[in-house]
């Protein structure tokens, strides 16, 4: 009883709502275009999001906690010998990764033409302000990292390469080069396996034959807003400089990298993407203008397809507008807010057009529009409840990733105003359209179509163009002309028939267990896709030189930093002998160890009274040149006057032996340090940049998407006790996680990872599956009497076409968006067009089969007679002016 009383508030409310906005169509077509142009005009704001790395990196997660007091135990300014690239990451850098085509870079030509270029490096000036008085030169000298002497810190690499370099030009013996450490002129050991790559040693071990890549990274301080304006354009410069050089040297191979470079490849593919869109728009619209039209050229509705699309764009441009003057910022993953809007707006703008075709032609505007939103308007508003309820609970700050936060935040706002302006600009539209077929008057050029005796002395090709029925006023039609509809045709006299048929029902169902089963294939091997370049601009300087690092320089791990945050008993023998466990299997640059072997190698003692221990390491062991560079590694603490200071913090560098699967061993790495941690006597923590995307990227990534399905199927439980019926909701929440499972699955077997992006389409993929089978769902449900045969082809009639034609311009949309050479816009495509080939599967195959065995039964408390009795009823509704002609005709 409650469901029947919302039910027929609702249905009255929007009844209401019809007649209103039919009764002033000029406000409700001219308001939104007005309020689109003032709120277009604010794209004088427009901003682009700089921070990408909080974007796309897990907003609270334990690395960047750990990275923050790494940072203020061990700032890189506070490093004045060596820096290790990979370790820590500054506000500004600038890399280049060297290959040759042939030989080895220590190759004397290739070793030359290096530190040339190392050379050109270090005296490049940057002008900033590029012109005025007080414009000045920067060097890399000004900017750099300067050690204790005032020089700047460059890679070990170069100073082994210039001591090979000295050797051979006085006609000394080249220097052993060891790897993945070597040993330095000054006697301090150096790790080069980040900076030497593609190595092959000699047979006996006795150091580097060849090399066929070499990384060289050039640190940058960033103080302040003007250094970090000259920094920026140094990276600019820098970049520059190396295409530059790679042209006049083609025997090598340059690939570089800044720290801008992240963002700008990232935001790259939005500007790949203008033209295609624009193709996306022109391609859908035409396909729109072709669905919405028909055989009569009167009932024809070509210019409500446009006018569908205008309605879509106008509300983007009101959503751009609020965000451009709320001071959001804008980012690459927004390209799919425009889909998210085209699937939810063409499926509403469809379903309203295929209601007024059932409307009865002899009643007035108003009352036919009034009729459409009672018919539509509850099933639209209810698939835009679970657009919002998906896209919402994604958007709140139970999720842990940025950029899906604000990209469901956005496409929230944007399907609400879509669904404002179907509401209000649309329905207008419509309005003016059925006054123009009232009077008869052609549905794309506007003009009044002569009678048929006026026609037949016309053309034949004036006879086809102007082709209409013209029809008694005194008849009434209940389904007029429907069948000039060519899909509706088709969908009538053909499909509804093909699908319900005994012997197709089999094979449906088979079709439905093969989709299961490859679905559950893919679902077996769904993979983690936290590389930040696998959502940049394909052929960009991120891409070619993250395929460079990885085919060269995969043997090992990044630089891990080992930090020691507490003060420990370093002087006892069970810490000692814990922590060179810890240690064991990696190639490390450790103080811990070389300081035992300093005390073993002069005859002393490993476990000494703390005094004698701190003593001989600040006034022996780090005075000797060699050993000189530990005191970056090690922090001092205060005690009493006249005592010696204790070991507060320290750390050590550990680098593993990788093999392709880097990213992955990397995390199963970060999980087993972890749990060592909590076990340890010895308080320690380990820290690398790239642990701020694997760090709980699972749990960030998958929760927003468990959020929003446990959040629709919530709301169609509680929807179920009021408004829609319980069986309904059942196979909705069926039939959404059936598609979901199914996105999931094919999108890994074709290639995508589970990404930020990937989880984005898969949101939005519940909001779509929702659109196209909630609405032949509720119309087979609501049918009573007959059979289900019967239901399910009147329930395909009325809102498969609808989706057949979503599907079909859709599909189109996303043709010109798979060509865009990015990694994100292929992600895009195959996820989106794996969610519209799901959905029509559902809708159009395997909902309609399973419908015709499966319940709502359409039998139950059906009693002969009670048929005919309903549609007397139904006829006395539409039209009390006839009453006893259709009793009598009954």
């Amino acid at each position: 009883m409650l469901r029947q009383v919302l039910h027929a508030g609702l249905r009255t409310s929007f009844h209401a709502l019809g007649r209103f906005v039919a009764g002033h169509p000029v406000f409700f077509a001219s308001a939104p275009v007005l309020l689109s142009i003032l709120l277009g005009a604010s794209f004088s704001r427009y901003r682009v999001e700089e921070d990408v790395e909080s974007m796309l990196a897990p907003k609270h997660s334990l690395a960047k906690i750990e990275g923050n007091l790494v940072d203020s135990l061990f700032p890189v300014n506070r490093s004045k010998h060596s820096l290790y690239s990979d370790l820590q990451t500054p506000g500004r850098y600038g890399r280049v990764i060297v290959t040759t085509r042939k030989g080895s870079v220590l190759d004397p030509v290739h070793l030359d033409t290096i530190l040339q270029l190392h050379r050109r490096i270090y005296k490049m000036q940057v002008t900033v302000p590029a012109t005025g008085f007080n414009s000045f030169n920067y060097s890399f000298s000004y900017l750099c990292l300067p050690d204790d002497k005032n020089i700047c810190i460059i890679d070990d690499i170069i100073r082994s390469m210039e001591d090979i370099q000295s050797a051979r030009n006085s006609n000394r013996s080249v220097p052993v080069l060891r790897y993945p450490i070597t040993q330095l002129a000054d006697g301090r050991q150096a790790y080069i396996g980040h900076q030497l790559g593609g190595v092959q040693g000699w047979a006996k071990g006795e150091g580097v034959r060849s090399a066929r890549a070499l990384q060289l990274t050039y640190y940058l301080q960033a103080r302040g807003g003007l250094m970090d304006r000259v920094a920026s354009q140094w990276e600019k410069a820098f970049c520059a400089e190396l295409h530059h050089f790679a042209a006049l040297h083609p025997k090598l191979g340059l690939y570089p990298s800044a720290s801008s470079s992240l963002r700008t490849d990232f935001q790259f593919s939005s500007v790949l993407s203008r033209r295609p869109l624009l193709a996306s728009l022109g391609m859908c619209g035409v396909l729109a203008v072709l669905c919405c039209s028909m055989r009569d050229c009167v009932r024809s509705k070509p210019w409500l397809g446009l006018l569908a699309l205008l309605s879509i764009t106008l509300s983007g441009l009101t959503a751009a507008g609020i965000l451009n003057l709320t001071g959001a910022t804008y980012n690459s993953t927004y390209l799919g807010i425009p889909f998210v809007m085209l699937g939810h707006g063409l499926f509403g703008s469809f379903e309203m057009l295929s209601s007024w075709r059932r409307t009865r032609e002899d009643q007035h505007v108003k009352e036919r529009v009034a009729s459409v939103f009672e018919d539509v308007m509850l099933r639209f508003s209810g698939s835009t409840m679970l657009h919002l309820m998906t896209l919402g609970l994604a958007a709140s700050p139970l999720t842990n990733m940025e950029a899906v936060r604000l990209f469901c935040r956005t496409a929230a706002l944007a399907v609400t105003i879509s669904y404002v302006y179907m509401l209000s600009f649309y329905s207008s539209c419509l309005v003016f359209t059925g006054y123009l077929e009232t009077g008869y008057r052609h549905g794309c050029f506007c003009r009044r179509v002569p009678k048929p005796d006026r026609l037949d002395s016309k053309p034949a090709w004036y006879r086809c163009l102007m082709y209409t029925r013209y029809q008694d006023e005194t008849q009434a039609t209940n389904t007029s002309n429907t069948d000039s509809h060519l899909l509706l045709g088709c969908m009538r006299r053909c499909y509804g028939d093909w699908i319900t048929n005994t012997y197709v029902k089999p094979f449906v169902v088979l079709l439905y267990l093969v989709y299961i089963s490859f679905g559950l294939m893919g679902f077996l091997q769904v993979t983690q896709g936290s590389d930040p370049s696998a959502l940049v601009a394909m052929d960009t300087a991120t891409v070619l030189y993250t395929r460079a690092q990885q085919r060269y320089f995969s043997s090992y791990s990044p630089v891990i930093g080992f930090y020691i945050y507490e003060s420990a008993p370093y002087w006892n023998a069970t810490v000692q002998r814990d922590l060179l466990e810890y240690a064991k299997g990696f190639q490390r640059i450790s103080w811990l160890e070389a300081y035992l072997n300093y005390l073993s190698e002069h005859n002393q003692s490993t476990s000494q009274p703390r005094e004698n221990f701190t003593h001989t390491l600040r006034h022996s062991f780090l005075r000797e040149p060699q050993f000189a560079h530990f005191a970056d590694d090690i922090i001092f603490a205060e005690r009493g006057q006249g005592e010696e200071p204790d070991v507060a913090a320290s750390r050590i560098f550990l680098v593993a032996k990788t093999t392709e699967n880097k990213r992955e061993e990397m995390s199963v790495l970060l999980d087993t340090l972890r749990r060592l941690s909590l076990t340890s006597r010895v308080r320690f923590l380990i820290f690398n940049p790239s642990f701020v995307y694997l760090d709980r990227y699972a749990a960030a990534v998958s929760s927003p998407l468990r959020h929003s399905l446990l959040a629709v199927l919530f709301l169609l439980g509680l929807s179920s006790l009021a408004v829609v019926e319980p069986l309904v909701s059942v196979w909705l929440g069926l039939t959404l996680l059936s598609v979901q499972f199914g996105v999931l699955g094919f999108m890994t077997l074709w290639g995508v990872e589970l990404d930020c992006m990937s989880v984005l389409c898969l949101i939005s993929a519940l909001g779509h599956s929702a659109d196209c089978s909630g609405p032949l769902l509720c119309g087979f449900a609501s049918g009573r009497g007959e059979s289900r045969t019967r239901w399910v082809r009147v329930a395909l009639e009325r809102h498969g076409v609808p989706s057949l034609q979503t599907l079909i311009c859709y599909s189109a949309a996303l043709v010109p968006v798979g060509s865009v050479r990015s990694n994100l816009t292929h992600t895009l495509f195959r996820c989106l067009t794996l969610t519209a080939g799901c959905s029509a599967l559902h809708t159009l195959a395997f909902l309609p089969t399973l419908l015709t065995f499966l319940p709502p039964s359409k039998s139950r408390g059906h009693r002969p007679g009670e048929g005919q009795r309903q549609e007397v009823e139904c006829v006395e509704m539409n039209d009390s002016t006839r009453v006893v002609d259709q009793i009598t005709t009954v």
